[in-house]
């Protein structure tokens, strides 16, 4: 189930809108942000390890390629390598398995 609400742009920064909240089943979700990042706050909330430089920590081959710490949570791209070329994030996205029931 994916929990989310709607954001709007107040003061330069992204504001959840008050009641906006849904949910919605989902198999998997893949986030993306461009010009902000609540990266830190989301990995310390999922509780994902990280690496030395704060980037989740996931190998990117063999049997656990892009899984991390944490059950049925994968990382790709920028969240895993730190600030990327969009190629590469597009190139890991598409080669992270496309799992519901990994760990």
């Amino acid at each position: 189930m994916l929990r989310a609400a709607r954001l709007e742009w107040k003061d330069g920064k992204p504001q959840e809108v008050p009641g906006s909240q849904f949910e919605m089943p989902a198999t998997w979700c893949c986030w993306r942000w461009a010009s902000f990042s609540p990266l830190q706050s989301m990995l310390e909330e999922f509780g994902v390890q990280k690496d030395a430089r704060g980037n989740a920590r996931a190998d990117t081959d063999g049997p656990r390629a892009y899984v991390t710490s944490v059950p049925k949570v994968f990382a790709a791209g920028d969240v895993r390598r730190g600030q990327s070329l969009v190629v590469w994030a597009i190139r890991e996205a598409a080669s992270a398995p496309a799992r519901s029931t990994s760990s």
